[in-house]
């Protein structure tokens, strides 16, 4: 499903020092796979979550996702390519606190580049449903609990019906009760709708709720 070959990732610090994010990755995951990517601060984790999540380009190697080569997508491709095959989730939820629960999880749907093949209203209503979100449709994001606002944030990532979930600590900012309860999510979706789950954390407790863990260390895979 996605293969990194020979991957490293280098920023230019100044004009005279480069600093080497990524060195020598190489990776594939398979379709249906929960794995973790897991290192401690600073060891290329969430260079490595940029990456195959199509946020940002290697500086030198080779990316395909299910076969096609990023290298040779124009922009539009590339983000019509990342808005139909990965689902996002972040520590900090990134929910828009102006619009309602029912608002948020559509908003990917109203920003569509394509017809879509359901609607979105039945799509996040059955969601809201699936995620124990029933009563809330109508309430904001700073008015409800934090693993509430991360459910919302799944929710939301699954509206356009990703291929991968993305998820960067995402019980990072939760207790511990909440954050069993956001990974007993993401192993559902994973088991029962054989979604593709990759988890990025410095968390090994998180980490080893994987079936696959990625130690990274200074940039490369050990």
């Amino acid at each position: 499903m996605i293969l990194l070959e020979n991957i490293a990732k280098k920023y230019r610090l100044d004009h005279e020092v480069e600093f080497t994010a990524l060195q020598n990755i190489n990776l594939k995951i398979k379709k249906g796979e929960f794995s973790a990517i897991t290192g401690p601060s600073g060891s290329g984790k969430s260079t490595l979550m940029h990456i195959i999540g199509l946020l940002d380009q290697p500086s030198e190697g080779k990316i395909l996702i299910e076969d096609k080569e990023i290298s040779k997508l124009n922009d539009n491709e590339l983000s019509t390519l990342r808005s139909e095959f990965v689902g996002f989730v972040f520590q900090q939820f990134n929910l828009i606190n102006k619009l309602t629960v029912f608002e948020n999880i559509m908003l990917p749907a109203i920003y569509k580049r394509k017809e879509l093949n359901f609607d979105p209203k039945e799509k996040t209503l059955d969601l809201i449903n699936k995620f124990n979100l029933k009563g809330k449709e109508n309430s904001y994001p700073n008015k409800i609990s934090g693993g509430q606002q991360q459910r919302v944030a799944i929710a939301r990532a699954m509206i356009m019906n990703p291929k991968l979930i993305l998820a960067d600590e995402p019980t990072g900012n939760l207790d511990t009760k909440s954050g069993d309860d956001i990974l007993d999510l993401l192993e559902d979706l994973n088991k029962k709708e054989r979604l593709t789950v990759v988890i990025v954390t410095h968390e090994f407790d998180v980490a080893k709720r994987a079936r696959t863990i990625i130690k990274l260390r200074d940039g490369q895979i050990i």
